[in-house]
């Protein structure tokens, strides 16, 4: 399976691919509750032609009370071949906002050991504004067998988590918001402590994407990091508030030739809703 260098492809690549018999596109949007979005009502309005929408609270683990956690292999595998993904696919993510849910459905092919998945630069808002074409309606797939090999080297729990923060071996990545990270701000979940995990540095997703919705290139993403105190030649594991945001940081490490960085699951909403668990807050220290 090839493994691609960059793990994005702009809006041009898609255009000259589309048709491409091993290209398959995802519309992977997702919106917090409060913004009274419907993804999936807005991909049959309009989506890049031929794509498929994967729901990431639909393909998650329905066992979890918490958001959007990934799903065993068997549900994860069961799920994506209905939707036409499978072995041989090169698969192309996007979503509504430009890089962002679009980045944990790319982490959730990888953790089940599809490396052929790349995420849409600057999504479908990118390929609207450029003039490109859409389509609207339910899609309509082919069943195509996918296999899932579990990468657990990207993937950490709860248990592995508090073994990092207690030993520091791995630097630890937070994206979301500075107030947030602080715990000046309050979490936009309900019961969640204020504050982040005791060493963590903070690299808010502003941070990592150009004003046009894009992901800054290798040179500039290297600079956020060492600015945030992040050595991206030792071991990270980046969380958020859900695990959405984090992917992200996933995905900008995998630009500055870093692909095995893990991705904390449950994130704050687990870590942040639970009584035993350190919180510091203030700035990174």
């Amino acid at each position: 399976m090839a493994i691609p260098s960059d793990p994005l492809v702009s809006t041009a690549w898609l255009a000259e691919h589309l048709d491409a018999p091993d290209v398959r596109v995802v519309d992977a949007s997702w919106h917090m509750p409060a913004a009274q979005r419907d993804p999936a009502q807005e991909f049959l309005a309009a989506h890049i032609p031929g794509a498929v929408f994967f729901d990431i609270d639909d393909i998650s683990d329905e066992a979890s009370d918490l958001p959007h956690m990934i799903p065993t292999a068997t549900k994860f595998a069961a799920r994506v071949k209905k939707l036409g993904l499978g072995d041989g696919s090169r698969i192309v993510v996007y979503d509504t906002t430009g890089i962002l849910p679009a980045a944990r459905a790319w982490w959730h092919f990888r953790a089940m050991g599809h490396e052929d998945v790349v995420v849409l630069d600057g999504g479908l808002p990118k390929w609207i504004a450029e003039g490109r074409p859409i389509e609207d309606g339910p899609a309509s797939p082919q069943e195509r067998h996918f296999t899932p090999r579990w990468q657990a080297d990207i993937y950490r729990s709860l248990e592995q988590m508090r073994s990092v923060v207690e030993t520091g071996a791995e630097q630890v990545i937070d994206a979301r918001a500075a107030g947030r990270f602080e715990g000046r701000d309050p979490e936009p979940r309900a019961g969640l402590r204020g504050g982040h995990m005791p060493g963590a540095r903070n690299i808010p997703l502003s941070a990592l994407i150009a004003p046009d919705g894009t992901m800054l290139p290798a040179d500039k993403l290297k600079t956020v990091f060492q600015a945030a105190g992040v050595d991206i030649d030792k071991p990270i594991v980046s969380t958020c508030g859900s695990g959405i945001t984090a992917s992200v940081v996933a995905l900008a490490l995998f630009r500055l030739g870093k692909p095995r960085s893990a991705v904390y699951d449950g994130s704050w909403t687990e870590w942040g809703g639970l009584a035993d668990t350190p919180v510091a807050t203030g700035p990174a220290t």
